[in-house]
């Protein structure tokens, strides 16, 4: 029914970025109330891991609630996947802002190396890398989604959550308590990585919006 009552470009583009917060703010949501017997299947917060101190089930809009378990299911892998790409901006910005860089050309038709990218903040280094490299950037996380989505049982339909796609981790070795911990722990530092570049990108773009960054060139 929500879907259907978006009848105009600008509610979609809203919708679409209220189920984008959604997998993050899912996680934090709070153990379903008592259900009916009908219900008793339904899958909660609790079911799936990942509710840690110090906010354990927090969900004030009851997002987790929102609709089925499969959905249930999505906005868990969405905030895993947000969660990895979120650490790995956040490590790229710091280790751009700080000055590292690899060596060479990044464009020789257009004269880019990446030691003049090091010298700008990351968010306008983004903006100096020629189209055809962002395509490519762009073009290898569209296939590292498609196999992601395409291995085995669906996780939504109770098979595995999504794993990294390069490097390959083995953790056949590991515990399932000690997996568990380090789920959790992902998950966490995953969290506060998308904090993290969203305040890194707020402050480039609104000056003084983030009071802890203002002054820094980096931002």
């Amino acid at each position: 029914f929500f879907f259907l009552s978006l009848s105009c470009p600008r509610k979609m583009k809203v919708a679409a970025l209220l189920l984008a917060l959604a997998g993050s703010a899912a996680a934090f949501a709070p153990s379903a109330p008592a259900q009916s017997a009908t219900q008793l299947s339904a899958l909660t917060l609790d079911d799936i891991g990942g509710s840690t101190a110090p906010l354990k089930n927090y969900d004030p809009l009851r997002l987790s609630l929102l609709g089925s378990d499969e959905t249930l299911l999505w906005f868990r892998a969405a905030e895993l996947k947000h969660a990895r790409c979120a650490m790995v901006a956040t490590t790229g910005y710091l280790i751009n802002a700080a000055g590292f860089h690899f060596p060479g050309m990044l464009s020789t038709s257009e004269n880019i190396s990446f030691e003049s990218l090091s010298n700008m903040s990351p968010v306008d280094a983004w903006a100096a890398v020629p189209d055809a490299g962002k395509a490519q950037i762009i073009g290898t996380i569209f296939v590292a989604e498609l196999y992601t989505e395409s291995q085995g049982t669906h996780y939504t339909k109770g098979g595995k959550m999504p794993e990294v796609v390069f490097p390959k981790f083995d953790f056949s070795g590991v515990s399932a308590e000690t997996l568990e911990t380090k789920r959790c722990r992902e998950l966490n530092n995953g969290r506060l990585a998308m904090i993290a570049i969203m305040s890194f990108i707020s402050a480039h773009n609104i000056p003084g919006s983030v009071p802890a960054l203002a002054g820094i060139d980096a931002f």
